[in-house]
């Protein structure tokens, strides 16, 4: 988030000086390096279609938003789609409801019957399914590191500053943001102060005197397993009704992931997997779901932290309404790279030209938390 907001800033024809301050520029514990890097359509809110839809077409496009750059490098989107997989009544008709949602904004989600879902896509144990939807188009994975990586780059390029360092207190005169003061002494004057720290968005918050941002880390957790018997097909973003996801990852190897039974914030630093979720929890249900999985070999797995926003699941962004000069793109519940163009853009809008101007983000804006209006997200894996 604070790539894309650095980013488009200069995109947008900032004319000030832009520093970005990050705990660790080898980004070994970053949210984003621990990313399944996905993108889909299949939300349940109109605004996060919109949304995906312009991250789906920017990615697909990047080397023209970054002018033409002949160093940059096509992104495709793997779009195999996501299987959302209905497994009682009640939650087929959140599928249908979703559904709505999704074609009225031109998404490419279709609802599918547990027979169309058979021949197509046969290697599914349907045993308990009532309904299926899956994304026909821009829905599936990407390389998002490599879009970070270029908006870092590029961003250097034309003048932003990246250092390592921790930004230790947030200084106020009076309602307006007035500086920071960093781990290692230094005191920086500004006029604005973006939160983009992902899971310790709280924790900043807090240093301008906000203690009221309903965001906290929450642990999910990923393998990368080989088949001894590959799918005959690509395998789409399959989310069982038990909450294990499962998607293709090329070469005969598949990637999967869940969140641990207890899901309680962790420690920022927590990063531990569960030794026994895999071979008791997600393994079992995968090979329930999907029977040619009964015999692989795991290969890799990891923890990442989603940001997760416990108010609604949806991000949080723009100004806060009493602490001038301070503003978020926090909270986006494990959705944030395929939102990143989208909210970065947005964000620099709001620097810029006082306001969104090409999608209206004010939906998201911190108000409605404290109003006790939620914008509630319900297709959050």
């Amino acid at each position: 988030m604070g790539a894309s907001v650095a980013w488009w800033l200069t995109h947008e024809g900032f004319r000030g000086r832009v520093l970005v301050v990050d705990r660790d520029l080898a980004f070994e514990h970053a949210t984003t390096s621990h990313t399944n890097s996905c993108i889909r359509q299949q939300f349940s809110t109109e605004l996060n279609v919109r949304i995906s839809q312009f991250g789906a077409a920017y990615v697909q496009d990047l080397r023209r938003w970054m002018g033409g750059d002949p160093r940059v490098p096509d992104l495709p989107i793997q779009a195999y789609g996501y299987m959302y997989l209905a497994g009682s009544e009640a939650a087929a008709e959140t599928l249908r409801e979703n559904h709505a949602i999704q074609r009225a904004a031109g998404a490419g989600t279709r609802l599918m019957e547990p027979a169309q879902i058979a021949a197509e896509y046969p290697f599914y144990d349907l045993h308990g399914i009532v309904l299926g939807s899956h994304g026909t188009r821009d829905e599936g994975y990407f390389d998002g590191l490599a879009m970070g990586d270029w908006w870092r780059r590029q961003s250097r390029e034309r003048g932003v500053e990246w250092i390592e360092n921790e930004v230790a207190a947030i200084h106020r005169g009076g309602a307006r943001v007035t500086g920071v003061s960093l781990r290692s002494g230094e005191r920086i004057a500004c006029g604005t102060v973006v939160n983009a720290t992902g899971p310790r968005a709280a924790v900043t918050a807090a240093m301008a005197g906000i203690h009221d941002l309903p965001v906290e880390p929450r642990r999910r957790f990923t393998w990368i397993f080989r088949a001894e018997r590959p799918l005959d097909r690509p395998l789409p973003l399959t989310i069982d009704p038990s909450g294990v996801h499962v998607r293709e990852n090329g070469g005969g190897t598949y990637l999967a992931g869940c969140r641990p039974h207890d899901d309680a914030p962790p420690a920022f630093d927590d990063f531990a997997m569960d030794p026994e979720i895999w071979e008791d929890h997600a393994w079992p249900l995968i090979a329930a779901r999907i029977p040619q999985f009964e015999a692989l070999r795991l290969q890799a797995e990891w923890a990442g932290h989603y940001e997760y926003n416990h108010f609604d699941r949806n991000a949080v962004l723009g100004p806060h309404p009493e602490v001038e000069g301070f503003l978020f793109i926090n909270g986006f519940s494990g959705h944030g790279l395929q939102q990143s163009p989208a909210m970065g853009r947005g964000l620099a809008e709001w620097i810029v030209h006082g306001g969104f101007r090409t999608l209206d983000l004010s939906p998201f804006r911190f108000d409605r938390i404290p109003a006790g209006r939620p914008l509630v997200e319900r297709a959050v894996i």
